[in-house]
């Protein structure tokens, strides 16, 4: 590629702020999320707005971006003479990536689009390096192989209070059957793992505690840590006192983990009283 400008597009799903995306100069694709016969682009609900009408009679679904969308975005970058370099969230649970992949056609060699292989915080990682990158006048093609090797590093560890949201969403359809019996029946925590952009089974556990340290050790086993980061669904206070657990227990500086709540297309597949860890190992030995 020749020193054109790289211009950094990505979707809703990396959970940052419109102030602060308009602050990267990042273009943010949202995803929709429907109640019924009503639909709310990403940003266009807060947080207590979509977990009022979570409460309501239409239980909520999430939308990929369309293919339109990701072309109105991409158009302007192009017509100013950018590259543009889109990042989804994982393909292995959403078509963010194919509808971005399917505007890109449209402009040739002019579009390069990289499957995050994450969400949420390890997306926003993931952007904000390549936007650090490309200021820096770093080749697009070096940077596309920095985001894949920070997506083999990344993990997600998190724990969901009900299976209801993820079964409906089939997030973990192939364990689904057994583990909403097993809930219903023990009243167990539901623990699960992202690794390389695929949402598994981790484990279940009795208490929200039992969890959280279970957590805590998955994170330790995945040291050192390059970054840390708390995701959670209406449980600020509890993640907060994670993130200084976290802290102590990893010797990472707790004012650099990164705390976020997960927006309405997230929690959709979430549900409330969330709490996870994103985790990005650092480079050790020969990888």
């Amino acid at each position: 590629m020749d020193g054109s400008k790289i211009g950094i597009v990505t979707d809703s799903s990396c959970d940052l702020s419109r102030a602060e995306a308009n602050r990267l100069g990042v273009v943010l694709v949202p995803l929709a999320v429907s109640f019924g016969p009503e639909t709310y682009l990403d940003g266009e609900l807060s947080h207590d707005g979509f977990w009022e009408k979570a409460e309501g009679p239409y239980w909520p679904t999430s939308s990929q971006p369309s293919v339109g969308a990701f072309e109105e975005a991409f158009a302007p970058l192009v017509d100013e003479g950018c590259h543009v370099l889109c990042l989804t969230l994982t393909s292995h649970h959403s078509g963010s990536y194919s509808s971005a992949w399917a505007a890109a056609q449209r402009f040739g060699d002019s579009v390069t689009v990289v499957d995050s292989l994450s969400v949420s915080a390890g997306l926003a990682w993931q952007v904000k390096v390549a936007v650090e990158a490309a200021e820096q006048g770093m080749a697009l093609e070096d940077i596309t192989a920095l985001l894949r090797d920070m997506s083999r590093r990344t993990r997600l560890f998190a724990v969901v209070d009900t299976v209801e949201y993820v079964r409906r969403g089939g997030r973990v359809a192939k364990v689904m059957p057994i583990l909403g019996r097993m809930m219903k029946a023990f009243d167990v925590k539901l623990m699960l793992k992202m690794v390389d952009g695929e949402l598994d089974l981790l484990a279940t556990q009795r208490s929200y505690e039992k969890a959280l340290n279970r957590i805590q050790a998955e994170v330790i086993s995945w040291s050192p840590v390059e970054k840390l980061g708390i995701l959670h669904t209406r449980l600020l206070d509890h993640a907060t006192s994670f993130a200084h657990t976290l802290a102590a227990s990893t010797g990472f500086p707790v004012e650099q983990i990164t705390i976020s709540e997960a927006g309405p297309a997230l929690a959709t597949h979430a549900g409330p009283r969330v709490i996870g860890a994103f985790v990005l190992r650092q480079t050790v030995g020969d990888e």
